[in-house]
């Protein structure tokens, strides 16, 4: 599947803007973090293609989120292995498939945390531009900010990453701010 492919599948399956703009964040955070680590670029494609699809069923489907598209869609497509199980992982209380392969672990970790970040980033003039680590642990202690986002898998993503959330948040505000 090609990126062109990939982002026509996901306009075809989501209308919320909102929802296609966390699904490209979270694609660009894994791309990013592939590069990181020094992955192929292969692997690099698979990593931009489980964060961008990772979402995919959820807006048609929600209550059958990520299951519907792991059983539905992907099948029907040349997606790997790696990238279905990485999304198959990333609602583990949903699938019972907890994130265990690094791309799986890594998707796990941006997700929660790309969406969350974009919302603090609304919050100031300069965006993610200048965005400190500490302004976003800031916002995470106050429930009411972005209510609906889960506190507990921001800080289990950073465990599973092997990385202190402080600086997991500083790869994505730079990662974003380049955008």
């Amino acid at each position: 599947m090609t990126r062109e492919q990939a982002v026509e599948l996901l306009n075809t399956w989501i209308e919320n803007d909102n929802l296609r703009h966390h699904c490209r964040m979270v694609a660009q955070a894994m791309e990013a973090y592939a590069g990181k680590l020094g992955k192929s670029g292969a692997e690099k494609e698979e990593w931009w293609l489980a964060g961008l699809l990772h979402d995919l069923d959820w807006e048609k489907q929600p209550d059958e989120h990520p299951n519907y598209a792991l059983q539905h869609v992907f099948p029907e497509l040349n997606i790997s292995e790696n990238v279905t199980e990485a999304i198959r992982a990333h609602a583990p209380e949903r699938t019972g498939k907890k994130p265990e392969t690094e791309i799986e672990r890594y998707l796990f970790a941006c997700d929660e945390l790309s969406g969350f970040m974009h919302a603090v980033s609304l919050m100031r003039p300069d965006g993610f531009s200048g965005m400190k680590a500490k302004s976003v642990t800031k916002k995470l202690k106050d429930k009411r900010f972005a209510a609906n986002v889960s506190r507990d898998d921001i800080h289990r993503g950073a465990e599973l990453i092997y990385t202190p959330l402080n600086d997991h948040i500083l790869f994505l505000a730079g990662v974003f701010a380049e955008d």
